[in-house]
């Protein structure tokens, strides 16, 4: 569907998109459901983290200058050839990160730093991470990691290998999986952030003492009254900016492990609605 072309306004920076991520989220969306705060007309384009290179600066920009090459945040739209968003959404993309990471990093890395602040993960911690090869799960791995914790992390067989490299202990789903992680953490568990849902929160609801150490990234219906935490907290340019520096540095790793052209976003839906598989999707625009 050919759309009209966006235009900068006041404060904002159009970007020619090279690459989208591809999360549940943007499912959702073309699935029919409305995200808070949303009163644009139909059709809306999903999408909601990108990179690509500032064509056009809107009135009062000074920070931004066409021609630079960024990665960014939205709440909808990145789907497309064009995006425009506010100024502050976007940081500097460092040269040697490939585009379809950049483009597909925010809602990985920056979903499971506010979900390890609000956990109060650090030194000393064991912490429990349900569905660690995804994309938040393989950024928190890495963050708890970093902040000294022991971390346990579940996952497919196949992946256990992948968990290793990141520092983590891994762990199979599955039946029993309570009393495997008991014998890999007989201290007990501190904190738990469930990537997964149903079983997942169950699990981490069994180990963990402190419920409001346990954060649930699927479960939000469930939350408030099982006394379990939600992720708060807003998407900064200046945290996606962090990691992007760790990654160009060859501090932080961010896999992608598939990358489809725009025409067929349609088969990256189908694959992420799977719920399973390593590291990120991501959409390539040009």
């Amino acid at each position: 569907m050919e759309l009209e072309t966006p235009q900068a306004g006041q404060g904002e920076v159009r970007v020619r998109v090279k690459a989208a991520g591809v999360q549940p989220f943007d499912a959702a969306v073309r699935a029919g459901w409305v995200p808070q705060g949303v009163d644009t007309p139909l059709p809306r384009v999903p999408g909601n983290e990108f990179a690509g290179v500032v064509d056009q600066v809107g009135e009062g920009v000074t920070e931004v200058a066409v021609g630079a090459e960024v990665l960014g945040f939205s709440l909808l739209n990145a789907y497309a050839e064009y995006i425009v968003v506010p100024s502050a959404n976007v940081t500097p993309k460092p040269a040697n990160v490939p585009w379809e990471v950049a483009g597909a990093l925010t809602a990985g890395v920056q979903t499971a730093e506010l979900a390890m602040d609000g956990l109060a993960v650090g030194e000393g911690d064991t912490v429990l991470i349900h569905a660690a090869a995804g994309s938040v799960g393989t950024a928190a791995v890495q963050l708890g990691r970093m902040r000294g914790a022991t971390v346990i992390g579940t996952a497919r067989p196949e992946n256990h290998d992948y968990l290793r490299e990141l520092g983590a202990i891994p762990v199979a789903y599955g039946d029993g999986l309570a009393d495997r992680v008991r014998a890999l953490a007989p201290q007990g568990v501190d904190a738990a952030l469930d990537g997964a849902g149903g079983h997942a929160l169950e699990v981490s609801l069994e180990l963990v003492k402190d419920r409001a150490r346990i954060l649930t990234l699927f479960e939000h219906e469930r939350a408030a009254g099982l006394g379990v935490k939600t992720t708060q907290g807003v998407r900064s340019a200046e945290r996606l900016g962090r990691y992007a520096e760790l990654i160009s540095r060859g501090e932080f790793v961010f896999p992608i492990r598939r990358t489809y052209p725009l025409e067929r976003a349609a088969d990256a839906h189908r694959e992420i609605e799977t719920r399973h598989g390593r590291g990120k999707i991501a959409i390539l625009v040009s």
